[in-house]
């Protein structure tokens, strides 16, 4: 069972989600919020598998909450999914940074949607590919930094699983592509998040391409 928490000021939207995930049977709304405040602490009441975070709420915004339950040992296990009217800005990369596992639009359909809760309990990155497009070409105008010592700790295997991540690929791919087995694929994957202390699959996205182990094509 999937147990999701969901925060976001707006009662309409949240009944909203809260009817499609009520609908389903692997799924399980556990506790709502209307501020960033009330969704950590309910975060660390219930133990969600996944957060909904609102990005711009009133009391706490949704990066904050994001950055405070990163922050807590006690709350790995939960992964943050931020929700936004908003395609960019700068809320995307401080949300990321702060810990957030990927976004959503709220205009996402219904199906997506369900995808994407299921996407995000199993540890993936998730970002819509609307905001996808707009972090690579944020990266294509700035240029990369040093690699510096955190690359030079990954195994060469390590850092062609890390690239193949960053372009998007998922577990099965990667495999196939560097002839492994999925499993082995995760392995190298987990090994570079430890070595990184990246929370998940996103943050290992931001660092493909700022250390620019990954170089975007315009």
């Amino acid at each position: 069972m999937i147990r999701v928490l969901l925060v976001d000021d707006q009662p309409l939207i949240r009944s909203g989600f809260r009817a499609l995930l009520d609908a389903e049977p692997d799924v399980e709304v556990v506790a709502e919020a209307g501020n960033g405040d009330d969704g950590v602490a309910l975060a660390r009441q219930h133990h969600p598998d996944i957060a909904l975070l609102d990005i711009r709420m009133p009391v706490t915004d949704g990066i904050e909450a994001t950055r405070r339950i990163a922050a807590d040992e006690s709350l790995a296990g939960v992964h943050v999914v931020i929700l936004t009217n908003y395609g960019l800005d700068e809320y995307v990369f401080h949300a990321l940074r702060a810990g957030a596992a990927g976004f959503l639009v709220k205009d996402i359909e219904p199906e997506d949607f369900l995808h994407a809760v299921r996407v995000a309990a199993r540890g993936d990155a998730l970002l819509a590919p609307s905001i996808t497009r707009r972090l690579i070409d944020r990266y294509v105008a700035d240029p990369p930094r040093k690699p510096g010592a955190a690359l030079r700790s990954l195994t060469n295997r390590e850092r062609e699983a890390v690239a193949l991540a960053a372009r998007g690929l998922s577990n099965s791919e990667i495999a196939a592509r560097m002839v492994i087995s999925p499993v082995t694929a995760k392995t190298h994957l987990n090994r570079a998040m430890t070595k990184l202390h990246a929370r998940d699959r996103a943050q290992l996205v931001i660092f493909a391409y700022e250390s620019g182990l990954v170089t975007p094509s315009r």
